[in-house]
């Protein structure tokens, strides 16, 4: 009898590409350009490559830094705190 994997993405494939085209992902939506203090949203693609985890989907944060082809977004978690993640650029959306 083989186990069920309980990895970070089981089951959440289907509910990550549900409502994006893949095939429509677009060299200007691969290649964006964000500068230090943007306000940035955190949008998953159905590209699973370096994919911020599900809980951050939809969360407004600010540009800090950039490293490499990723940027640090600062997102608050609570009132008091917060926290830092490295997102790539094809995960992120400028918010308005």
């Amino acid at each position: 009898m083989t186990q069920k994997s309980h990895g970070l993405f089981a089951g959440r494939t289907r509910n990550l590409t549900r409502h994006s085209r893949p095939s429509r992902l677009g060299i200007t939506r691969l290649i964006k350009d964000f500068k230090v203090g943007d306000r940035v949203i955190i949008s998953p693609k159905s590209n699973l490559n370096n994919i911020p985890h599900p809980r951050y989907r939809g969360r407004v944060g600010k540009v800090t830094e950039k490293r490499g082809d990723a940027y640090v977004v600062e997102i608050w978690t609570s009132k008091s705190t917060s926290r830092s993640i490295i997102v790539p650029q094809m995960h992120l959306e400028k918010s308005a």
